[in-house]
């Protein structure tokens, strides 16, 4: 029995939907975050702006997209050697669809443009990406272990950490069972059994290339080193928002900047709305409320960090998929016809 497909007219609404939702999300944060604030105040602490912090800030964000390129090259290196130029232009265009499109996107724009340069099937670079958002969740997690050593993190924020850190457990257990316990076993891909149809096939054949390229990944050295580097990207995010509150005088120590942008990467780990606009300045000045700052200056502060840490990433974002001789458009459109097509 074949299954019919959807109607366009479905299709349509069923997009139409899901964008209300997260404009819905979006706008019921932001109403939240400026709600009942000093708008004199507001004014008064948007105009003294340190600019050189600001610029250490920025240089600082712009880093730790360099490192994660860095971290990616590694986890890349079974399927081909691709520069670190490439890597770190894919990660960009990639931050960029994240801007125009829901649901964290651009992570499929990042894994079809890398899978082009070399000459790889779409689903083959996923076990790299995958990867390195486990390798991000455990250093998250060790990040907020170590802060609530030093600071008193409210009960909520340790229910969230506790979630998380089971989530990473659950990973790192079966990644761990792929690299080391299923180490020369053949694995078998689920895709290969030909009475299997549709759906049922394609995912079979995903799963198994996934597993695939997991097991390769962690044969090589590059994966430990990978793990290392990653740290270093969590540690340039903090200090490009420490350095953010400094610019706007909000005179937290160190430790205080990373339990806030601890709180908002938990906040913001799940894929939501396009650039996280919303979710990011409410768990901003959640965070910071929790550590005694004003909600006004709060408010006034999710606000600038966000346009300080991410328009610059929007231009260099679209430089990177200029670069890339290929109309934004049509890499999404090529990315819809490769989810449909059998991958092999």
């Amino acid at each position: 029995m074949r299954l019919s497909k959807p109607s366009f007219g479905s299709l349509v609404q069923k997009r139409l939907i899901r964008r209300l939702v997260v404009f819905v999300v979006a706008a019921a944060c932001l109403a939240w975050v400026f709600y009942d604030i000093n708008p004199s105040r507001l004014l008064q602490s948007l105009g003294g702006l340190n600019w050189r912090w600001v610029v250490l800030a920025v240089a600082f964000d712009i880093l730790s997209y360099g490192i994660q390129g860095v971290q990616w090259a590694l986890l890349l290196h079974p399927l081909g050697n691709i520069s670190l130029a490439k890597a770190i232009q894919a990660i960009y265009a990639g931050l960029f669809a994240n801007a125009m499109i829901p649901m964290r996107a651009g992570e499929l724009v990042r894994i079809f443009l890398v899978s082009r340069w070399l000459s790889v099937d779409f689903v083959s670079v996923v076990p790299s990406v995958i990867v390195g958002r486990l390798f991000d969740g455990i250093w998250l997690a060790v990040g907020i272990g170590l802060t609530a050593i030093f600071i008193h993190l409210p009960k909520r924020v340790m229910e969230g950490v506790e979630i998380l850190g089971f989530v990473v457990l659950v990973g790192v257990f079966f990644l761990s069972y792929l690299i080391f316990r299923s180490r020369g076993e053949e694995v078998p891909n689920p895709g290969d059994d030909k009475t299997g149809r549709g759906a049922l096939q394609l995912v079979g054949s995903w799963i198994g290339k996934t597993v695939q390229g997991v097991k390769a990944i962690g044969a090589t050295r590059r994966f430990y080193l990978s793990f290392l580097v990653s740290i270093l990207y969590l540690f340039f995010g903090i200090m490009a928002f420490w350095l953010g509150m400094w610019a706007y005088r909000i005179d937290l120590p160190l430790w205080g900047g990373t339990a806030a942008y601890l709180i908002v990467r938990l906040g913001t780990f799940l894929p939501n709305t396009p650039s996280n606009v919303g979710t990011y300045q409410f768990f901003t000045v959640l965070a910071l409320s929790l550590l005694g700052v004003d909600k006004t200056d709060a408010a006034g502060f999710s606000a600038v960090v966000f346009i300080m840490l991410t328009f610059p990433l929007w231009i260099i974002g679209l430089y990177a998929v200029s670069r890339t001789g290929i109309k934004f458009r049509n890499i999404r459109r090529e990315i819809g016809r490769l989810m449909k097509k059998h991958p092999a």
